[in-house]
């Protein structure tokens, strides 16, 4: 299985989603996985996984990691050419480098050219970013260049940024 993770937030409320999948080329997911959290710190430039890794790990207790093949996190996994961690790394080493993680940014970042693909998709002219740990780069940027759907951002990926902003408390 593979698990897409993104986090919204409203004022000091994030609504994390989890959209499991069974492989790359899936077109529907196998599960939706949702958390709330309250009291969410403040956003820091250059440090957003102070804000976002405590949503993920939330959403996280839901799964089992031993039946996760990856993890894509709607951002990076390395911040410039020197290796910075970003929130990629952050949740790597917060599992104990049990899943690999792999980061699909829809903006370039601080001249991050080393550790990252740009992969096309569709017709676009925009690329995706993508980033990794524990996986080779140049694969995880072909699995996600194939993934399901005709546009720049992949079908699965598209439903579950929809699903961050139905922001209804149950």
């Amino acid at each position: 299985m593979l698990l897409a993770i993104d986090v919204y937030y409203i004022d000091n409320l994030a609504k994390t989603v989890g959209v499991l999948f069974d492989n790359w080329q899936a077109d529907s997911p196998a599960e939706i996985l949702v958390a709330y959290k309250h009291d969410i710190a403040p956003y820091q430039s250059g440090e957003f996984y102070k804000r976002e890794l405590p949503c993920i790990t939330e959403l996280l207790k839901q799964v089992d990691l031993s039946t996760l093949s990856a993890i894509i996190v709607d951002g990076y996994v390395w911040l410039d050419n020197q290796g910075k961690s970003g929130l990629g790394d952050y949740l790597y080493q917060y599992i104990n480098q049990q899943v690999p993680i792999i980061g699909v940014a829809k903006k370039a970042f601080n001249e991050n050219t080393q550790y990252v693909a740009e992969v096309f998709r569709g017709k676009s002219n925009k690329p995706l970013y993508v980033t990794a740990v524990g996986l080779p780069l140049e694969s995880v940027a072909e699995a996600v260049r194939t993934m399901h759907g005709k546009h720049r951002m992949p079908t699965l990926l598209t439903l579950m940024d929809q699903q961050t902003k139905i922001f209804k408390l149950e």
